[in-house]
């Protein structure tokens, strides 16, 4: 029987560490699950998918690889490593060949709202902090959408346009968590992408930090990951030929 996939490995997104993903990391825990999160440091994307291959190195077995918001572009790349057995996009950007972030928000669908980015200095991006918890965690309670917001890592402008040389999507499975209230990706966005990657697509209502706010409906889904990718690896046990005749007969 194949190994069954009990290591995760959990990467942020831009303007945030790690450390939102304590609730999700708890959940996977106390199931059972080796959790390690991955602490880039989002100045260029190269950097960041060297960053997270180290950690999958160090894991025992299978990995499932968690992706949210630009951690998704990390995770396309990164999981190329044989290591990772599936990929699952949390609200995340999910680049084909050749492209970036960058190139994925230069055309919004229609009546997408706009980040409240703030013009780049010195090479790197942070939201606006007033704005911070309606666009990207209005439905985190307030105290801690504000401490978000105050305590943001600044995004590189390089990371933004490191492309993807071959999307990890493209030979493994993948999961895909569509926030429909997300004011960051749009809806109709995660849904293109989660298409065109052939992913398995769970929809829930909530922001895009959902991973802080909603951290139960994150780890089902990573758990639902490891158990399809495990079912999708058994092997198939061949089957006893009919009364004692060569398949060759029927």
């Amino acid at each position: 029987m194949a190994e069954v996939p009990k290591s995760v490995v959990l990467v942020h997104g831009g303007f945030v560490d790690g450390s939102g993903w304590e609730g999700v990391y708890g959940i996977l825990k106390k199931n059972g699950y080796a959790v390690s999160i991955v602490q880039n440091p989002t100045i260029s994307l190269a950097d960041d998918v060297a960053v997270t291959r180290r950690v999958i190195a160090d894991q025992n077995g299978p990995v499932i690889l968690v992706g949210h918001s630009y951690g998704g572009a990390v995770i396309t790349e990164a999981g190329n490593d044989p290591k990772v057995a599936g990929l699952v996009y949390i609200t995340a950007f999910a680049p084909d060949k050749g492209e970036s972030v960058s190139s994925l928000i230069t055309d919004p669908p229609p009546a997408a709202p706009v980040p409240p980015i703030v013009p780049p200095q010195d090479g790197f991006l942070i939201l606006d902090k007033a704005k911070f918890p309606a666009s990207f965690a209005a439905d985190v309670e307030p105290e801690k959408a504000a401490f978000m917001a105050d305590s943001q890592v600044p995004w590189g402008v390089e990371a933004l346009s490191g492309t993807i040389t071959s999307p990890a999507w493209s030979s493994k499975p993948s999961w895909y968590l569509v926030v429909t209230e997300d004011k960051m990706i749009p809806p109709a966005a995660q849904r293109l992408m989660s298409k065109r990657a052939g992913s398995t697509v769970v929809e829930v209502a909530g922001s895009h930090a959902i991973y802080v706010s909603q951290p139960e409906a994150v780890a089902s889904l990573i758990e639902r990951a490891a158990a399809e990718v495990q079912a999708r690896r058994r092997p198939e046990v061949p089957r006893p030929e009919a009364s004692g005749r060569k398949s060759a007969d029927l």
